[in-house]
């Protein structure tokens, strides 16, 4: 534990539902929910306003639509949350060497390591210059917690949701924890939660007053031990700057259960190719390619195979998932397919370029050795492969909430797709909102889009933070949060 809260947890507010809002005048101030849209659809961000309806991240969009039927539903443009979470990225980056990124929305940075907090004033000044900052260059609000740890950090900006900031004085911790409940902490889950709530422990109290050797006996002795430690407020995890991703992976999950053959192996082949996109992104290779399957009755099976070496060539990632995925029955239906690379390295073999064909070469000849003579001139037939309807066809060229562009009409976005034909509302981040019109899903003149920066002019932070003050009069009581404006 540090004796000053030196170490800052961000939090983004909303993140995926907020950058539509600020994208889409027209959407502001209402109800917006991103995430998959089909049938089997999960939550990925609601928007405040829809989480006063009952929505939530991971909830199923069927449920959903039925909490807020009036909600926008979008699909995610993660380009533009990329974007804009590298410029906020960038901005932590100008605090400290040591930021450690836990996703695309969300990292802990230690400002001691920066030189830019030594004390409780400081910190604060650090932080709320850091809040402003993200607003003046993306547009949106972002939420900050500060303590001598990273766990009480996390818990200071989850308290100090939306749009605020909490810091928590070193030496009050065990004060502000006690009367929380136990899920508060990090590694208690619904599972953990309720067996400890069976044990008669329901708040960060109760597991502090029942002692180690107690929850070591509840929970183990691992998860028992942390547990105790964390219930007292200690921490002594340090900010590490580089997290190695351990496999890069990428899945779908399908509207409608995939029965054809040919459909499922074009899927994975789809998939494997993504994979790789996202592996070179990264400048990585990796050595083992991993499939998922998960049938029609909810099993999943997952198989893999390690190459000779790291790769990061698609057709090598390919091949080997299509080969994977022979072994798999998928009788029944296939409702997810996913492909993965584990073992990352930062080079590539070389020689495994040739790897595919060494693969085609072999499968050919075990194809001779095991098949049985065929007639002269007799063929297999190939199984055509299951043909989307039009309106899957038109949902998947033109997703809900994503931009497009009129050469008439100029830049929008889609508002919903079907029956041959698409709706858009034509608008800007920084016009008023727009107006809606409808065209042929095969129009000539409308054409799908990059997303535009949510700000039209980012100042100018080349000397930010240098101009931020390095100490200043707080007020400073045991635990001390708020709203503040930019």
């Amino acid at each position: 534990m540090r004796p000053a809260p030196t170490i800052l947890h961000l939090d983004m507010d909303a993140f995926y539902a907020s950058a539509e809002q600020a994208a889409k005048p027209s959407l502001r101030g209402k109800a917006v929910v991103v995430g998959g849209l089909g049938p089997r659809g999960v939550v990925a961000t609601a928007s405040y306003e829809a989480r006063r309806l009952g929505v939530h991240s991971a909830m199923p969009t069927a449920q959903a639509r039925r909490l807020a039927p009036n909600a926008a539903y979008l699909v995610p443009r993660f380009s533009l949350y990329r974007t804009v979470s590298d410029q906020v990225m960038e901005l932590l980056g100008r605090l400290s060497p040591l930021v450690e990124p836990l996703s695309l929305d969300e990292a802990f940075v230690d400002l001691e390591a920066g030189g830019t907090a030594d004390d409780s004033a400081s910190a604060r000044a650090t932080g709320e210059g850091l809040r402003a900052a993200i607003r003046a260059v993306t547009g949106l609000s972002g939420s900050v917690g500060l303590a001598g740890s990273k766990m009480l950090a996390k818990i200071a900006s989850e308290e100090a949701k939306p749009d605020g900031l909490l810091v928590i004085e070193p030496g009050t911790e065990r004060d502000l924890l006690a009367p929380m409940s136990v899920r508060i902490l990090p590694g208690v889950g619904p599972a953990t939660g309720d067996h400890l709530r069976r044990a008669g422990m329901t708040t960060v109290h109760d597991l502090a007053e029942a002692g180690e050797a107690e929850l070591v006996r509840l929970v183990g002795k691992a998860h028992g031990h942390g547990l105790y430690r964390m219930a007292l407020g200690l921490d002594d995890r340090p900010v590490v700057a580089e997290r190695d991703a351990k496999s890069v992976s990428v899945e779908d999950t399908f509207d409608v259960d995939l029965h054809d053959r040919v459909r499922v192996r074009a899927e994975v082949e789809r998939l494997a190719v993504r994979c790789v996109e996202r592996l070179r992104a990264a400048d990585r290779s990796g050595r083992t390619v991993v499939l998922k399957v998960r049938r029609y009755d909810f099993s999943t099976l997952t198989r893999s195979e390690t190459l000779r070496g790291p790769t990061d060539d698609p057709t090598v990632v390919r091949e080997a998932a299509g080969r994977l995925l022979e072994s798999v029955d998928t009788t029944g239906g296939v409702r997810l397919l996913g492909v993965g690379v584990t073992g990352l390295a930062d080079y590539t073999q070389e020689d495994l370029f040739a790897q595919a064909a060494d693969a085609r070469e072999l499968a050919r000849r075990d194809r001779e050795h095991h098949a049985p003579a065929a007639e002269a001139g007799a063929e297999e037939p190939v199984p055509e492969p299951e043909a989307d309807s039009a309106e899957q066809l038109a949902a998947r060229r033109w997703p809900a909430g994503h931009d497009v562009h009129h050469e008439e009409h100029g830049h929008g976005w889609v508002q919903g797709s079907g029956i041959g034909r698409v709706t858009v509302r034509f608008e800007e981040p920084w016009s008023a909102p727009g107006r809606v019109l409808t065209f042929q899903i095969d129009d000539p003149l409308l054409r799908p889009a990059d997303p535009l920066p949510l700000v039209r002019e980012v100042p100018d932070y080349s000397s930010w933070p240098a101009s931020l003050p390095k100490s200043r009069s707080s007020g400073a009581g045991a635990a001390e949060g708020g709203e503040s404006s930019p």
